[in-house]
C-alpha cells in the first residue's frame, strides 16, 4: 500500500489534543497512566489524546506534574526571580509561579510553548509557568517581551499609519486581492493532486479543489507568481482543516528547484507543524465563538 492509499483508507479520527514535556521514564509512566489511549506521533513530535474533554485533563496533568518538581528546583527558580528579577508589565508572579499575559502574538506563543510546562489558563487568559521554569522563561523573555510590544494595539495603528499612502500599503492591498480569488498557476505538464494539502510558495498549505484550464497571463500575475508562464493554468484552491493536515504525511526532503518551478511540492514536517498549529488555533477561536452565550 502506498502513501495515497494509506491516506485514503485511514479513518477519520475523533478530536484530539496534543502534548509534549521532557522525556525520561516516571514523567511517561504517570502520562500513560493517566491517558492509556494517548499514543505518540512522530509526526507531530508530541503524544496525541483523545476527546472532546483532552485539552483539559492535560492542562490538569501538567499542573499536577508542576507540582511534582523538586522542592529543590521549585526554591532555584524562586532565588534565581528575586536576584535578577523580570521587570515588565507582561509578567505577574503568584503563589505557583509566574503568569504571562501578552497581546496577541503567533512569536510569543511558539516561544511560551518552549518552556517545560508552560500551560494556557482559558478562564483568566494567560500563560502560566511554574517557578522551576524560570531559567527558560528568562532564556527566552527578550523575543516574548519585543513580540509582545510589537503586538499592542497602539503598536500596530502606528505601523498601519507609517504605511499609508507608500507603495508597501499598496503591495499589501494587492497581495490580499490576489489572495482572495483563491487560485494558483499551475503547470500544465504536472498538475497538482486534488483534494490533498500541497505546499505552495504563494499561499502556504492549500488543497487544491479544480484546474479551471484557463491559461495564465504571465504579464498580468508577475508580482505575485514570478514563475508562471505561458505552459501553466489557473487552479482553484481553499484551506486545508486540521484534520487533513493531522492525516498528512510529509515529504522526505526539502522541495527542490522544480518542486518550487511548478509551484506547489509535498509539505516539509516543519511546514505542516506550523499549519497544523494555526489551524487548531483558528478551530478553537471558532468554537469559543460558537459556543451559547450564560
Amino acid at each position: 500500500m502506498n502513501d495515497d492509499d494509506r491516506e485514503d483508507n485511514e479513518a477519520v479520527k475523533p478530536p484530539q489534543e496534543t502534548v509534549s514535556f521532557a522525556f525520561d521514564r516516571m514523567t511517561v509512566a504517570r502520562f500513560r497512566e493517566v491517558f492509556p489511549n494517548a499514543r505518540w506521533s512522530e509526526t507531530l513530535q508530541a503524544w496525541t489524546v483523545p476527546g472532546k474533554t483532552a485539552r483539559k485533563r492535560i492542562d490538569r496533568w501538567l499542573a499536577s506534574e508542576a507540582d511534582r518538581r523538586t522542592p529543590y528546583e521549585e526554591e532555584r527558580g524562586r532565588d534565581a526571580y528575586e536576584f535578577e528579577p523580570i521587570l515588565s508589565p507582561y509578567l505577574q508572579v503568584y503563589e505557583r509561579g509566574f503568569r504571562v499575559k501578552t497581546p496577541f502574538s503567533r512569536t510569543v506563543v511558539d516561544e511560551l510553548r518552549q518552556i517545560p510546562f508552560a500551560r494556557w489558563n482559558g478562564d483568566d487568559k494567560v500563560w502560566e509557568i511554574p517557578f522551576s521554569s524560570y531559567d527558560d522563561l528568562q532564556h527566552r523573555w527578550e523575543a516574548i517581551e519585543e513580540a509582545a510590544k510589537r503586538a499592542e494595539p497602539a503598536e500596530r495603528r502606528k505601523r498601519a499609519e507609517a504605511r499609508k499612502g507608500t507603495e508597501e500599503e499598496a503591495r499589501a492591498k494587492r497581495r490580499t486581492t490576489e489572495r482572495r480569488k483563491k487560485r494558483l498557476p499551475v503547470s500544465i505538464d504536472d498538475l497538482p493532486p486534488l483534494g490533498r494539502p500541497v505546499a505552495t510558495t504563494a499561499f502556504g498549505i492549500v488543497v487544491v479543489t479544480e484546474i479551471t484550464g484557463e491559461l495564465v497571463d504571465p504579464a498580468e500575475v508577475a508580482e505575485h507568481h514570478p514563475d508562471a508562464d505561458d505552459e501553466h493554468v489557473w487552479a482553484g484552491w481553499r484551506a486545508a482543516t486540521l484534520d487533513e493536515l493531522v492525516h498528512t504525511w510529509p515529504a522526505r526532503a526539502e522541495p527542490g528547484g522544480y518542486d518550487r518551478l511548478r509551484g506547489w511540492w509535498q509539505p516539509t514536517l516543519d511546514e505542516l507543524r506550523e499549519a497544523r498549529r494555526s489551524a487548531k488555533s483558528k478551530e478553537r477561536l471558532q468554537s469559543r465563538r460558537e459556543e451559547p452565550a450564560p
